[in-house]
């Protein structure tokens, strides 16, 4: 098998930067359309009138109207960053290396910052919404669930699985929460570091 020249690793590249256009566009319109109408009414069909896009081309990004509007992703680590995680890595020390795969996650997401927020804020102004955020949340932590077993073994005891999960769950949310509360400028991931140190500091 041939090895791909370097016109196809720029065509590669140009496929992801127009999905992620196209991701951002799709919660451009659900985020306008919803701000100026309400969750109620605003239709996936109107979403994608708004963006230019089929509905079909819709569901290849969101599952639902709710999920557009919310910019949820799937996470998407790098294999190499799984590997390393499971394998014991990057430091050995579990809890700072639960924190790194919170920053890894954080960082994986596609959808823009700004984004992020307004996604927040409008959780915020509707409930269902925020019912939505909490089934995303168990979504994403059954995945991380995977993880931790792959990296603590499968004698290991369900609850210290759990554990390690949820605060790794803990430390992406509260690194997001903080970059909110400071303005929501730069990176969401160096968060994690004093989160993390917040946190040793209340269980300690």
């Amino acid at each position: 098998m041939s090895e791909l020249s370097p016109l196809a690793d720029q065509d590669l590249g140009l496929r992801e930067r127009q999905k992620r256009a196209r991701r951002e566009a799709l919660v451009d319109a659900a985020h306008h359309l919803v701000g100026e109408r309400g969750l109620d009414a605003v239709s996936v069909e109107d979403i994608c009138a708004e963006a230019g896009v089929s509905r079909r081309t819709f569901f290849n990004y969101f599952s639902s109207k709710d999920d557009a509007v919310l910019a949820i992703e799937p996470w998407e680590l790098a294999p190499e960053d799984v590997r390393a995680f499971a394998d014991g890595g990057p430091t050995g020390r579990l809890f700072d290396d639960l924190a790194d795969l919170a920053r890894l996650v954080l960082a994986s997401r596609t959808v823009g910052r700004d984004r992020v927020g307004r996604a927040l804020e409008l959780a915020r102004q509707e409930p269902r919404l925020s019912a939505r955020q909490l089934a995303a949340f168990d979504e994403h932590r059954h995945t991380m669930l995977e993880l931790i077993r792959e990296r603590l073994g499968p004698e290991a005891a369900a609850v210290d699985v759990e554990l390690a999960a949820m605060t790794t769950m803990t430390l992406a949310h509260a690194a997001l929460v903080r970059w909110e509360a400071h303005g929501r400028t730069g990176a969401v991931a160096p968060h994690v570091d004093a989160v993390a140190l917040a946190f040793k500091d209340v269980v300690r």
